[in-house]
This record gives C-alpha cells, sequence and structure tokens, in this order.
C-alpha cells in the first residue's frame, strides 16, 4: 500500500504521470481509496433530466443512428469525412462527431457505431445549430467479448460502473484499468480495526470493502463498503480527539470557585434584568467547571446577541474572586476595543479599583493592542504583572512575550475559529498552572461538526434570546432582474435616518485595489471579473448622489486603530448616520439605534457571514431591515445562498445549508492550510449515525487500551493524524 503509485500505472502509458500529479495520488494505498464519485447502470440508458453547456457528462447510452459525410477540406483541398451519430439516453439525445481524412478510418467509425450498439460515453456538452453534443467523446463500447479490442461484454463491465472525479487527460476507464490492476497485485489490505470493533459495528472487512467500491454487483455492496470505509476515517479522527481530552483532563488546574459577597455577588445585585434560562443554566455549567482541579475547556456557542458575552463576564468576576485574573481574547481592535467599552460600561465603578469612587471589589480591566505605544502599554503591562488588574481585553498583543500575569486563571477566545493552534497556546502558557479556557462563537455549530471539529471541547450552546431583541426583515435585491430597485434601497436608508435610526451599508473591499474581504466564503467557479463595491469609492458616491446631506462616515482595515475607534464612538454615540464599512463590523459591535443593513454584493459573503453581518441590526428593541443587494442570477447558487439566509433567522439551520454548499475541507481548514482534508469520504451533516458509533467505539477502545498496543495499524494511523497539519485544524479548540 505504501508502494510508489508508478509502480501500478506501467499499462497506462503517458497517462501515469497525469494520474499520479493531476490526482495528487502519490502510494498504492491513496489510488485504491480513490473513490467513485457515482456508479452507472450498464444494463439501461442513463437518465439525464437536465444539460448544461460546458458540464462532463458519463452516460450509458445507445446509438441512434450513424451517417458517413464527404466534404472538402478547405487548408488541403482534399477529400475528407466526418462521421455524425445520434446518441440516445433516457432523456435529451446528444448528436457526436468524428473526423478522419481517410476512407478507411471513416469505414472504421461506421463499424464500431452501429445504430443500436450501447457504450459508456464521455465528454462536454455543448450546442451547435439548436441541438446538444457530446464533444470529444471518449467511449467504451459494449459488444461481444473479444469482437473488438476497445469493445467490453456486460459481463466484463458488471451492472454497475463506477465514474471516478478526474483531471485533465485522465479518463474514467483510465483509472478503473489502474485500480483494478492494483487490487489483483496487492498481497494484502491492511486491517485498520481490531476484530472486535468490526464485529460490533457490523462491518465488511477492509480488502471486501475495497472490493466493492470498485467492483460492486449491486447497490448494496456499495453502502456497505462506504460504511466501512467512513467508519475508518470517524474512529481514526475521533481517537485523535479523545485521546486529546484524556491528557487534557489529566493535567492539574487550580480550582477558581469564587467567594460570595465578592465582584460576582455585586454585579449580579446591580443587573438591570433577569438572565435567560439558558444563561443561568450555562453558567451552572461553567461555574462547575472552574470548581474542579482540571482544566475547563469548553465551547460557548450561540445566536449573534443571545448573550454570550454576559456569560463570559460572570465567568470572569468568579475567577476574579478567587485572586486570579481572566483575558479576553479578541480577534480585531474593533472588536477588542468594542467589548473593553461594553464590560467596563457593565461594571460601572465595579471596574475601577485603585480609582477615586471606585466600590470596594472593583477591579482594574486593561486593553491591549497592537497598536497602543510603548508608554500606552507600560501601565496595563505593570498592572498585569503584578495582579493589580483582574481583567485584561485584548488582541494578539496579548500573545507577545513581554506581556506576564501574577496568576492567569481563566482565557476566553472571542471567535476562536480566527485564531491558530500556537496563538492559543502562547496565551495559555503564560499561566503557571493550566488555566481554565472558555472559547466563544456566534456561528452555529451543527452537533456532528462540534463533535468532528470541536470533540475535545465540552460544549455549551444558548439558544434563547434576550428580551428586547427584535426581529429583522430580510430582502434579496435583484438588481440584475430590477436596476430601479437600488433607489428604492436608498429611500429606505433615509427613511430609516429620518425616523432618528442609524444605518450599516458593507462592502466586499475597501478599495479598487484590494482584495474582496468576503471571497474565502466564495466558490472559485463563482468568482467575477465585474467590479465589487468598495467603501472609499461608495461613501462618496452616497455622499455625493442618492445620500446627500446625510452624516455617512466609513470603517475598514487600513484606517489608524485610533481613527477606527474614533469612528465607532461617534457611530455609537449618534454622530453618524450611515457607517459604510467592510466585515469589521461582523463581531461584536453592538449599537442598539442601528436599525438597517445594505449588504451590496451580498453573494460575496459566505451563509453564516451573512448572518453574522444581519446580527448587528434590531439589537435595540426596534425591528430591524437587512437587504441583500446582488447581481447573481436567478436559479444560480449564490441567489439560492442569499434566499436561504433571507427564509431564516434560524443559526443553526443556515449553518447546515452552509456546509452543505462548501467543501468538507473548508470545516477542517484545508482550504486555509493549502492541504487536503483528512476526510475523504466521511461528511459530517450525512454521516451522524456513522460518527456517533465511531466516538463511542473511540472512547471503549481508549478505555481497556489507552496506548492501543493491541491494534497497531489503528495507532499508526492516529499518530499520523496527530502529527498532520490536519490534525492542527483538528485541534480548534
Amino acid at each position: 500500500m505504501d508502494s510508489p503509485v508508478e509502480t501500478v500505472l506501467g499499462d497506462t502509458g503517458t497517462k501515469a504521470p497525469k494520474i499520479a500529479k493531476g490526482l495528487g495520488l502519490r502510494t498504492v494505498g491513496e489510488l485504491v481509496h480513490h473513490l467513485p464519485r457515482r456508479y452507472v447502470r450498464t444494463r439501461e440508458l442513463t437518465t439525464v433530466d437536465t444539460l448544461e453547456e460546458g458540464e462532463l457528462l458519463t452516460v450509458v447510452g445507445q446509438i441512434g443512428q450513424t451517417r458517413r459525410r464527404e466534404y472538402t477540406d478547405r487548408r488541403t483541398g482534399r477529400t475528407a469525412y466526418r462521421v455524425d451519430t445520434v446518441l440516445r439516453t433516457d432523456g435529451p439525445s446528444l448528436r457526436m462527431s468524428f473526423f478522419a481524412k481517410k476512407a478507411h478510418m471513416a469505414d472504421w467509425h461506421e463499424r464500431r457505431l452501429p445504430e443500436g450498439r450501447r457504450g459508456i460515453f464521455q465528454g462536454k456538452v455543448g450546442r451547435f445549430n439548436g441541438d446538444w453534443q457530446l464533444t470529444n467523446p471518449q467511449m467504451v463500447l459494449m459488444g461481444t467479448e473479444g469482437e473488438d479490442a476497445a469493445q467490453l461484454s456486460l459481463e466484463t463491465l458488471g451492472d454497475l460502473y463506477p465514474i471516478y472525479p478526474l483531471t485533465k487527460g485522465v479518463d474514467t476507464w483510465d483509472l478503473q484499468r489502474a485500480i483494478t490492476f492494483a487490487l489483483a497485485v496487492l498481497d494484502e489490505v491492511p486491517e485498520l480495526l481490531p476484530e472486535h470493533v468490526r464485529a460490533k459495528a457490523g462491518l465488511v472487512d477492509a480488502g471486501t470493502a475495497l472490493e466493492w467500491v470498485h467492483h460492486p454487483k449491486d447497490h448494496s455492496q456499495v453502502t456497505r463498503a462506504l460504511q466501512r470505509l467512513r467508519f475508518d476515517e470517524a474512529i481514526v479522527t475521533q481517537l485523535v480527539l479523545a485521546r486529546r481530552r484524556r491528557a487534557l483532563a489529566a493535567l492539574g488546574a487550580r480550582p477558581r470557585a469564587g467567594r460570595s459577597g465578592g465582584l460576582l455577588d455585586a454585579f449580579d445585585a446591580r443587573l438591570p434584568f433577569e438572565l435567560t434560562a439558558g444563561q443561568v443554566e450555562v453558567g451552572a455549567e461553567i461555574d462547575a467547571d472552574l470548581a474542579r482541579e482540571r482544566p475547563m475547556n469548553r465551547l460557548l456557542q450561540g445566536e449573534v446577541g443571545s448573550g454570550k458575552t454576559l456569560v463570559a463576564l460572570r465567568a470572569m468576576l468568579r475567577v476574579v474572586d478567587s485572586g486570579a485574573q481572566a483575558a479576553l481574547l479578541a480577534p480585531t481592535e474593533v472588536l477588542a476595543q468594542q467589548h473593553h467599552r461594553s464590560i467596563t460600561a457593565m461594571l460601572g465603578d465595579l471596574a475601577t479599583a485603585g480609582l477615586l469612587g471606585g466600590a470596594d471589589e472593583a477591579t482594574a480591566v486593561e486593553l491591549l493592542t497592537g497598536s497602543m505605544t510603548r508608554t500606552q502599554r507600560t501601565g496595563p503591562m505593570s498592572r498585569l504583572a503584578s495582579g493589580e488588574a483582574g481583567i485584561v481585553i485584548g488582541t494578539h498583543a496579548l500573545l507577545e512575550d513581554r506581556v506576564g500575569f501574577a496568576d492567569l486563571g481563566l482565557v476566553v477566545v472571542d471567535e476562536q475559529h480566527r485564531f491558530g493552534v500556537e496563538q492559543r497556546a502562547a496565551l495559555t502558557d503564560k499561566a503557571g498552572t493550566p488555566p481554565h479556557v472558555l472559547v466563544m462563537t456566534a456561528t452555529p455549530i451543527p452537533r456532528t461538526v462540534a463533535m468532528t471539529v470541536f470533540g475535545d471541547l465540552e460544549i455549551s450552546t444558548l439558544t434563547e434570546l434576550p428580551a428586547g431583541r427584535a426581529p429583522v426583515q430580510t430582502t434579496v435585491v435583484p438588481v440584475a432582474d430590477a436596476p430601479h430597485w437600488v433607489d428604492r434601497v436608498w429611500q429606505r436608508v433615509r427613511e430609516e435616518v429620518a425616523a432618528g435610526h442609524q444605518v450599516y451599508v458593507v462592502c466586499p473591499r475597501i478599495a479598487g485595489d484590494e482584495p474582496e474581504a468576503g471571497q474565502g466564503d466564495v466558490p472559485e467557479e463563482e468568482r467575477t471579473d465585474r467590479p465589487l463595491s468598495a467603501v472609499e469609492e461608495v461613501v462618496e458616491e452616497l455622499r455625493g448622489g442618492p445620500l446627500s446631506g446625510l452624516r455617512l462616515a466609513a470603517l475598514h482595515g487600513r484606517l489608524a486603530p485610533d481613527a477606527k475607534d474614533a469612528t465607532m464612538r461617534s457611530f455609537a454615540g449618534g454622530e453618524v448616520d450611515v457607517l459604510v464599512s467592510t466585515t469589521v463590523i461582523e463581531v461584536g459591535v453592538d449599537v442598539a439605534n442601528a436599525t438597517a443593513m445594505v449588504l451590496l454584493d451580498a453573494d460575496r459573503f459566505g451563509v453564516s457571514q451573512l448572518h453574522q453581518l444581519r446580527g448587528r441590526v434590531g439589537r435595540g428593541g426596534h425591528p430591524g431591515l437587512c437587504l441583500l443587494v446582488t447581481h447573481s442570477e436567478v436559479g444560480s447558487p449564490a441567489r439560492g445562498r442569499l434566499e436561504a439566509v433571507a427564509a431564516t433567522s434560524d443559526g443553526f439551520e443556515l449553518s447546515r445549508v452552509d456546509l452543505e454548499q462548501r467543501r468538507e475541507g473548508d470545516v477542517l481548514g484545508a482550504h486555509q492550510s493549502g492541504y487536503r482534508s483528512s476526510l475523504r469520504t466521511l461528511r459530517v451533516l450525512r454521516d451522524e449515525e456513522t460518527i456517533l458509533a465511531a466516538r463511542g467505539a473511540a472512547g471503549d477502545l481508549l478505555e481497556s487500551d489507552p496506548d492501543l498496543a493491541g491494534a497497531p495499524a489503528l495507532a499508526a494511523a492516529v499518530g499520523q493524524l496527530e502529527r498532520s497539519v490536519a490534525a492542527d485544524f483538528v485541534d480548534r479548540s
């Protein structure tokens, strides 16, 4: 299985390097695990519902008629030949044309394509003179064995023929032949699973699984083969996560149970509202974790505006009551500044320790960001090192070596997917003993994603919204269909401002020379050459046009930190009517008077990102409005995403839509890292039962055999994943 793939590609001639390099298959093991994406039934014509120009089509078809035509080649002046055929499917028919310079070649085409002959045909779909065509078709023809070297009998083909993911210059039968040869010469397919695990799960052995997935007699064999292969992937991933959970539990940590009559009690007594039932329940889970002698490692997820920051603040106050310190790590300066403003405002005089008028129970709340000067940092860093400051809020600046703590007891990471493993470790390593860790996300995570990607964390979910959150009406504005609707968009903005409210306008770019902010969430095939909306251009167009007379301001990542902070303060203070911004306002920004948002080129953002942005409005009790302005066409995937966002405000439902539309590798970070996902066949939404079974099996295995000594092949696979780049992204905790 570890032999170079070239050892079994000798009979594919010039296609060997294309298979090896184009598909990234380095070993024989990788070749035989290159699985079919679908199968065609060889005994019936393939059902074709619709055709699209440019698509690669593979079908079982039947020759309807074949005609030979002579013509004069304009370049040579000689007689040439064209053989035209009609290919029938269970749906539209397609024309195929074959050109020949010699009569005997035209005769050969006619002989091999008689009316009624069936075969497997593959080519790109095109249109010519109103007819569908299959251009540059490749084929495997069916007939009597031995009748023609290019023909196969149904007995040879089998009932189901595998169709593989391809690369340029390689046909599906090239791969089928190479994989068939590889399976034939393999002495033995290594067995990953111990026999008792395989028997309990009702799985076929590894060799049978590969034979059935590549040469199935029926779909039931395909189903059982894939069940086994998916379980293999699931159990390796779950073992990595389970081992990490066990290693974490083995670490010692200082309990941080707080005290009566301290900072937390004083804060709770001043709250002007009741906590939601969810906040009380999650708070109790966190309190129990903090009181244990092992580090808390918990993920707090919840809808935009569900009150995660308040839950995190109460945890930080409990830790301060225990004599320790808490750090909140934010991904951007705008968000760090927003957190600092909101937390100090919530605490009031409880955040003014050491100042005249500070409460007896008060602590100091510091802000530390990369843009602060050395002089500005000196005071906060000194108070952190001495223990005078109980809470610090900051960006990556907290990770710097010279930032020290007296006793760091809790690390809260906001929007944790923005930080890498090494960055989080740099902060937790600043504690004398392992600190408790609480990570937060406003991007709802489906259950199986949570088990697969965040499987080494305990998970708490806030599903309720606090009182005062108003509904947000979301509407798709298709300017390609109705350009005049843009005028109505800006009219609605004026109406909101006239009513005393404020509005966000979000663009995918800062300026004409800036890459679009949301392009990481947009499939490459949906990229466009059309100039996209840019903050610096839009703010000037609006100021001199449809929004003239209103108070407009721009906010984006190129502004100096002081300018960004001043702009946000002005908007929060009601001094700006319309804020034209990039996605820097995506998370954490909370302006109660903002009631409307216009997203220009909305199709350039992903589903979860749109949901996050929409959550910035309707936070002050007033009904919200979100207008998704797009040039995408009806029926396109981009329009489908926008319509899904407009149809529901349920973030968990949208997270499933988002995942279904994105590559699985993106979930594990493969897209960002440039490496292939470790998941080849497993899909975290579709394969929930498999993941649950594998999770249970992983726990049982480690309980009886923590080092996996009795399953050396499985131990090797787990070790490989733990060492790989993919494991860094599985470890998103």
